[in-house]
Order: structure tokens, then sequence, then C-alpha cells
């Protein structure tokens, strides 16, 4: 697969799941509770935080699937931040048996090793 289907991919996917998360989190934060954070935090605003982040990424990554290179910082914002998230929060609750959501972990990991390989990192860095 050439990079440029993986970014379609990569938006499509992120399309997807972050317009999930984003309308549950706005508007049902109760259900992004028990669903996207698999009760793993209390509730509290801060998942309608979470919701407008996400919307805003669900946005972008539509936009990708039309200008995948000129939305590409959007997978480089992901990319730092999931990777900031598992290493800073999920990582240490995992090594002390603390509750997190793990089927986010799950995901996130999994975009953390694919993105790499997604991001147009000289189109990116060339100009």
């Amino acid at each position: 697969m050439n990079s440029l289907a993986l970014m379609k991919v990569m938006y499509a996917a992120n399309t997807l799941v972050a317009g999930w998360i984003s309308l549950t989190s706005l508007f049902m934060p109760r259900v992004a509770q028990a669903t996207v954070f698999s009760n793993s935090i209390a509730y509290s605003e801060a998942i309608r935080l979470v919701g407008a982040l996400w919307g805003g990424i669900f946005v972008l990554s539509a936009l990708g699937l039309f200008f995948p290179q000129s939305m590409s910082l959007v997978l480089l914002f992901q990319f730092i931040y999931k990777t900031s998230w598992l290493l800073v929060a999920a990582l240490p609750a995992y090594l002390t048996s603390q509750p997190y959501p793990k089927a986010m972990a799950a995901f996130f990991l999994v975009w953390v090793l694919v993105l790499p390989f997604a991001i147009p990192w000289g189109w990116l860095f060339s100009r």
C-alpha cells in the first residue's frame, strides 16, 4: 500500500472513530463515559472537552480524504498526543494496576505504530 492510500485509510478510520467519540462525548457524555472510556473515569464536563477536540480531528480527517497531504498535520498531531497519553497515562496505570480505558489504549497503540508510515515526513518538513 502506498503512503497516499495509507493516509486515506487513516483519514477514513479517523472520520468514523473520531466522529463517534465526538458525537457521544458532546451530546451523550454518559454514553461516552461507558463506551469510549470503559467506565474507567468519573463523569465530568471534561468528557465534552474531549468531544470538542475529537470533533476537530473528525472535521480535519474528513477534509483529509480529499486533501491528504494538506491535512497531514492532523496525523502528526495525533501521533504526538497519542504517544504522550500512552506514556504518561496508560502505561503508568497499566504498571500499577489502576483503571484506564483499555480499548482506547489498544487503539492508540495501533495508531502510534502505523502513523509513522502514513505521515508524509518529507513533504511536511521540506518547505
